[in-house]
């Protein structure tokens, strides 16, 4: 059935904060709800229109050699208004890292720093809202 398929999809975004309180409560102010799953040390949301998955976790529990200063991979999450949800980010405190950027062919996309130091990527993604469309006709 998934023969050959290493990567199925994305699950689960990790972020890393030294106050997982402050965090818990920026992230639920951004994405409009709060988290679905707590434990000691960890939340998790539950966003978008596929139910992926944001996790926070304390940073007490960071793997050994983990960077201090943003580095590593960015995920960008679809946003309908890239400048809008910059500014917005901006506005909570987050720190500019790359401003809104014409990738052409309908692609925009921007970064910040959260106030816990992860990168957050932000994307204008055409081909999100095609597939999206596609599944919705299905």
């Amino acid at each position: 059935m998934n023969e050959g398929r290493t990567l199925r999809g994305m699950s689960t975004v990790i972020f890393w904060a030294e106050d997982l309180d402050a965090a818990t409560k920026w992230y639920t102010e951004l994405v409009g709800i709060e988290p679905y799953f707590r434990r000691p040390g960890y939340v998790e949301f539950r966003i978008g229109d596929y139910q992926h998955e944001l996790g926070i976790i304390d940073n007490r529990y960071a793997p050994a050699k983990s960077g201090a200063s943003p580095s590593g991979v960015v995920v960008y999450w679809h946003v309908d208004d890239v400048t809008a949800t910059y500014e917005k980010l901006l506005q909570m405190g987050a720190q500019p890292h790359e401003k809104p950027q014409d990738r052409g062919a309908g692609f925009i996309t921007a970064t910040v720093i959260d106030p816990f130091g992860n990168i957050l990527g932000i994307m204008y993604n055409p081909h999100y809202l095609e597939i999206l469309d596609a599944q919705k006709q299905a």
